[in-house]
């Protein structure tokens, strides 16, 4: 298993996916410094200064909201290899296909994991030179930023993992990207406009990132425009524990479902 993980790792590694990852990575963050630079009290319509709890916490949450990208990066990597046929040299090497589709959740996850420290890292440092160069004081203490962003970079490595799970269920990597786009970032914000649908927002995958991130700005938005009440985010542990159970599920189906299947 240690070696046919190393063997996708090193096939992810030597194909552009990973820079055009690392362009990501280092343009979510890079964003993020500069959306700090110029203060959220300017953006239109202005939001809570950095010198507030609740203007870091929005700075930060928009780059959680980034953290769909890596699941599109797993997507696209993963059903790529059907759509070339590669897929077929790795079953032939590794006959037992589930010890493959291990191998690569594991890896690609590290890999996302990655993602996410490059990203959150770069987001750091342009949080805090922004806030040094504005001379301004953050509202949230460094220890408590710091734990935000390590809980985003963990969200980003597990919508990789999600990505991948997906690719590897729906294989047309067209269709794959679609769907999982289109998901992420339309369908559940659409739900939200639904009344009686829309509490279910909080038990998806978006609403449990927006828990895990502190983002409730696009939830808070949406009820100011509908007129309706706020929907009741769940706790950070709980928003995690939901997220990674999705992961989890949708590991365990991707390993299992395509055993039954034909690859070509």
């Amino acid at each position: 298993m240690i070696a046919l993980i190393a063997a996708e790792w090193r096939r992810l590694t030597t194909t552009r996916l990973w820079l055009w990852g690392l362009l990501a990575a280092l343009g979510s963050g890079a964003l993020t410094g500069l959306l700090a630079l110029v203060g959220p009290e300017n953006f239109t319509p202005p939001m809570p200064g950095l010198h507030t709890p609740e203007g870091v916490t929005a700075l930060l949450g928009l780059l959680g909201f980034t953290a769909f990208v890596p699941a599109l990066l797993g997507t696209a990597a993963v059903a790529g290899e059907y759509r070339h046929g590669t897929v077929s040299t790795t079953a032939l090497f590794a006959p037992r296909r589930w010890t493959w589709l291990v191998a690569k959740l594991a890896a690609y996850t590290a890999g996302g994991l990655g993602y996410g420290a490059v990203a959150t890292a770069v987001a750091a440092v342009g949080l805090f030179g922004a806030a040094a160069l504005n001379g301004v004081e953050l509202g949230l203490p460094a220890g408590v930023v710091s734990a935000l962003l390590a809980r985003i970079a963990a969200t980003m490595a597990v919508y990789t993992l999600l990505g991948v799970a997906m690719g590897a269920l729906l294989r047309n990597q067209v269709t794959a990207l679609v769907v999982v786009g289109a998901y992420l970032y339309l369908a559940e914000t659409l739900l939200m406009l639904i009344p009686g649908v829309k509490e279910l927002y909080p038990f998806l995958p978006g609403g449990a990132t927006s828990a895990l991130t502190g983002f409730t700005q696009l939830a808070d938005a949406i009820a100011e425009q509908t007129g309706g009440a706020a929907v009741a985010l769940l706790s950070a542990p709980a928003g995690g524990l939901v997220l990674l159970g999705y992961a989890l599920v949708a590991s365990a189906i991707a390993v299992l479902v395509p055993l039954r299947r034909d690859i070509t």
